[in-house]
């Protein structure tokens, strides 16, 4: 069921939208905007099942205000109805899926896989909010003054509701989800997590899968990069991991639409709600113009593990370095990086 509920009575269709009045503090639960008493109802951005399996309770985590966090005391408001009927059920099936392996996790409905991405990443992201009303330190960019992130931010929370309420996407999917798996004989890092909050990009990787999605693109970037996509379904070194995943970023940091969503009108013995999608700039262009100097720059951000410097990622300025292709677009097989 989309919305991980038991119950047997029709669903309460109701949307909730959490920008007017601006309701993310830990006064109200972040799915149905129930008021609660801050601190008493809360659950984990990453579950109980995740930091347990992955010994992440005391592992810390810089936030954009430069403060230090443990995983466990990242929490997000949430009433006992949404936790007991939405989300618990959710990081169940995930959990569930997740002691299958690799083939476990690729057996979930991409859309499951949005939503439990989705609450990591909207627990990240409204901590960081929060914690800019009163920051450590002042962050260089605050996300709060960046109207384009915040935009995209409430399209996401339209097609999240689905984790609440019964949602079905009409002839499209909200986000493009990658699913890779890593070559286990080169790959020693368990877990791993990183986002861009500014495009809503968000990867995590559970032992062998990695998971990297862009939240709200209407699986736009899933489209344009399906040839590589396709060339990347089999084991790889984690150096090409990190090429995709800065493929991905990039290609977020590019995207020049933002998706708008409207629920069909809801008729009486209803049981879930219909969206459809739009995008309205339908005369620009839906990426900005590829710069392989600022590709270069994300390659030399997820190659920071092995210390790539920017001048042999950019030897040739025409065609930063892949370990993806070889010189002639081929598939290429890294069998230990360095050689």
């Amino acid at each position: 069921m989309s919305n991980f509920s038991s119950s047997s009575a029709l669903p309460d269709l109701t949307l909730y939208d959490p920008f007017e009045g601006m309701r993310f503090g830990p006064q109200h639960c972040f799915l149905c905007g129930t008021s609660i008493t801050p601190g008493t109802d809360t659950v984990p951005v990453f579950a109980e099942w995740l930091m347990s399996r992955y010994q992440l309770h005391e592992r810390q985590i810089k936030l954009l205000d430069m403060r230090i966090v443990a995983y466990k005391d990242l929490r997000i408001a949430c009433c006992s109805s949404c936790r007991t009927l939405h989300v618990e059920p959710l990081e169940a099936q995930v959990e569930a899926a997740a002691q299958q392996g690799p083939q476990g996790i690729r057996a979930l409905e991409e859309k499951t896989l949005f939503l439990w991405l989705g609450k990591m990443f909207y627990g990240v992201l409204v901590t960081e909010l929060l914690n800019e009303l009163n920051p450590l330190a002042r962050p260089q960019y605050p996300l709060a003054e960046n109207a384009q992130m915040l935009r995209r931010f409430q399209a996401f929370f339209q097609t999240f509701q689905a984790l609440r309420v019964p949602i079905e996407f009409d002839d499209f999917t909200p986000a493009s989800v990658f699913i890779l798996e890593t070559d286990s004989a080169q790959d020693v890092v368990g877990f791993e997590y990183d986002d861009d909050l500014t495009t809503l990009v968000f990867s995590i990787k559970l032992g062998a899968i990695v998971l990297t999605t862009c939240l709200v693109d209407n699986g736009i970037i899933r489209q344009a990069m399906r040839r590589v996509y396709e060339d990347a379904q089999r084991p790889l070194h984690p150096v090409q991991v990190a090429e995709f995943k800065a493929r991905v970023y990039y290609a977020a940091y590019l995207l020049n639409v933002v998706p708008d969503y409207y629920p069909r009108p809801v008729h009486p013995g209803d049981d879930h709600l219909v969206y459809d999608s739009v995008i309205d700039d339908v005369t620009g262009d839906i990426f900005n113009p590829w710069e392989n100097s600022a590709y270069g720059q994300s390659l030399l951000e997820m190659w920071k593990r092995w210390q790539i410097p920017t001048e042999e990622i950019m030897r040739d300025p025409q065609q930063p370095i892949s370990f993806l292709y070889d010189e002639l677009g081929q598939p290429r097989q890294v069998e230990r990086y360095p050689a």
